[in-house]
């Protein structure tokens, strides 16, 4: 069995520019820019003891890339920009797991699994965490009701619930 060797595995500093709306990110120089759509690269791994998975490196437009972290690791790390974090880095190949309640109503209306299926795996993985956010399975069902009658329509994730 080969062991998984990480893309990166040392301390780095929390960064958040000094405007509203910014997000605070990990700067990453050493990982080069994907081949990927944008140049994201998806990845697994750690943030001091706080576990991620599915998640991807973004450009910051210097040729770098970033590991944007959210405010629940923030607060599960309870640290801010300009703290220091450990990071580990592997790469997250990982399939997206479609929920088998939204396989099911999209096989029930004709074609909308196949418009699904041409998605891109970021659209695709958008419908799938807003359903998986739902806090009640009434709300989940509402989502995966909105989630059909969009794909229905061909609108993508973004064009409506931005």
């Amino acid at each position: 069995m080969e062991i998984e060797k990480p893309l990166v595995d040392k301390d780095y500093q929390l960064q958040k520019p000094d405007y509203k709306g910014s997000v605070t990110y990990v700067e990453i120089p050493e990982i080069p820019m994907a081949k990927a759509p944008f140049g994201m690269l998806k990845v697994k791994g750690k943030i001091d003891d706080y576990e991620f998975s599915n998640v991807h490196l973004m450009p910051l437009g210097n040729g770098n890339l970033v590991l944007p972290v959210k405010s629940a690791i923030k607060k599960k790390i309870q640290k801010e920009a300009p703290d220091t974090v450990h990071v580990t880095i592997y790469e997250d190949k990982t399939p997206l797991i479609i929920p088998e309640e939204l396989i099911l109503c999209m096989k029930y209306e004709d074609g909308v699994l196949e418009k699904f299926e041409n998605y891109s795996d970021g659209q695709k993985k958008a419908f799938v965490d807003w359903i998986n956010s739902a806090k009640t399975e009434q709300t989940k069902a509402d989502r995966i009701a909105k989630s059909i009658i969009m794909l229905q329509k061909g609108e993508k994730f973004y064009d409506k619930l931005k």
